[in-house]
């Protein structure tokens, strides 16, 4: 979708400001539960490895921006020095914001303008987040079953899970019929609309860009068969970096002696990956992440501030690629209100 027709209504960016109220409330009082102290100290035990740490992130923006190069329709090319400072700054943007996906996609888009048109643009951003979202469903739907198979867990945290896995389930189903190219929902809702008057007349005005769209972005995968299982391994590699983020993570805060496992990593980036789809309008998820992952730390090592010092070291990682992000954006002289003002090229 065009970015101006996706500019925020006054009630989004009101429910945006309450999202980031909630979040911020929510992470104080997740942190004095937890105690500052313990926190520090988990800090200091992560020491050095946290360059580690942060290049672990680094290696999965290259991973989804190459996925995003091969995710361009030919003849149009873009190249990893192009999609990696469009994909970090606009991480950016939606990670400091409550708009999240609103203003990330078109900034990122905004940003290789210069490249290639910004219908190509979005197409290849809209076909890698389509491949991208069916790794994240299989990614949360495995934590889930190996967390309620493998771990005795508490009757709150089950339901929850049951309640991730169904939805993650139907999600998964809907991202194949997309994928698929066969469903087309938003030509039927702009039919709907069209057919009723109903709907903003800027989008309305934009219903052959949006089909033209629609078009490229669902049956990508029957136009160029090479390039889905390449595109799907490289989302593959980026759950897989995550899992040894988390991996070094929590070795670095375990007391000595206590080993960290593969399989307790997987769980916790899996329910980070479920943390990250369902709250992307709390800003970094602040107070969610801490206290998602210190109910699970909880069940796999009996410490909840084990949990919430990962979720702070994570934010810490965070904040400096936002940084990185940011700094990008100001050297290719970019700002959030590009990503609402573009058009196409």
């Amino acid at each position: 979708m065009p970015p101006s027709a996706t500019r925020p209504s006054a009630s989004r960016r009101l429910g945006g400001v309450v999202a980031a109220l909630g979040g911020v409330l929510l992470f104080g009082y997740t942190l004095r539960q937890t105690g500052l102290d313990t926190i520090a100290s988990g800090f200091a035990r992560v020491g050095w490895a946290f360059v580690g740490i942060v290049a672990l992130g680094g290696l999965r923006f290259a991973v989804r921006a190459w996925a995003w190069v091969l995710c361009t329709d030919p003849p149009h090319r873009l190249r990893l020095r192009d999609t990696f400072p469009a994909l970090v700054g606009g991480d950016a943007l939606g990670n400091l914001t409550p708009l999240g996906l609103v203003v990330s996609e078109p900034t990122k888009a905004a940003y290789v303008r210069d490249r290639v048109s910004l219908m190509n643009a979005l197409s290849g951003i809209a076909v890698e987040n389509l491949f991208y979202i069916l790794t994240v469903a299989a990614m949360i739907g495995g934590g889930t079953l190996a967390l309620l198979f493998e771990f005795v867990v508490p009757p709150a945290l089950r339901v929850m899970s049951l309640i991730a896995l169904v939805g993650m389930a139907a999600f998964l189903l809907v991202t194949l019929a997309l994928a698929s190219g066969r469903w087309r929902p938003l030509s039927w809702a702009l039919d709907v609309m069209a057919r009723h008057h109903l709907g903003p007349a800027a989008l309305l005005a934009r219903t052959a860009k949006l089909r033209t769209l629609e078009e490229q972005v669902y049956t990508f995968a029957r136009r160029h068969p090479s390039r889905p299982v390449p595109v799907l391994l490289l989302e593959a590699s980026y759950h897989v970096l995550g899992v040894a983020e988390t991996w070094l993570t929590i070795a670095m805060l375990l007391p000595a002696g206590t080993p960290a496992t593969v399989l307790g990593a997987f769980l916790l980036e899996s329910i980070n990956r479920f943390v990250n789809v369902a709250f992307k309008f709390v800003p970094m998820r602040l107070g969610v992440d801490e206290a998602g992952s210190g109910l699970l730390t909880q069940v796999l090592y009996g410490s909840s501030a084990l949990g919430v010092t990962l979720a702070v070291v994570r934010k810490a990682r965070m904040l400096v690629w936002t940084g990185v992000g940011v700094l990008f954006l100001g050297l290719r002289g970019l700002n959030p209100v590009d990503a609402y003002e573009a058009d196409e090229a």
